[in-house]
């Protein structure tokens, strides 16, 4: 193998400045129905991704809050016992299910 020359910072200035970045936040947790509705509603509404594992019925643990997500412009998406909560413009893309 020849040399190899790669200049570090100028592929970081590249990255810093790209379009699509993730800036939020993900938080995982257990859907249980002991977290009060509105936290969830309030955590989307910032920007945050929720992931949880659902114990119970999803329809009845997400009652409290799907509706005011959807409205708000987000997504909620059930995939092997896993719930998934994203905000307005993060899209859960589900294509290779």
């Amino acid at each position: 193998m020849g040399d190899f020359d790669l200049d570090l910072r100028a592929v970081e200035e590249h990255i810093d400045g790209s379009e699509g970045e993730f800036e939020g936040r993900i938080v995982l947790d257990v859907l249980d129905g002991t977290t009060p509705p509105e936290e969830w509603v309030e955590l989307v509404e910032a920007g945050t991704t929720l992931v949880f594992r659902v114990e119970g019925d999803v329809n009845e643990r997400a009652a409290g809050f799907a509706r005011e997500v959807k409205d708000a412009g987000g997504s909620l998406v059930h995939f092997r016992g896993f719930l998934i909560v994203a905000p307005a413009g993060v899209e859960v893309d589900t294509d290779r299910l």
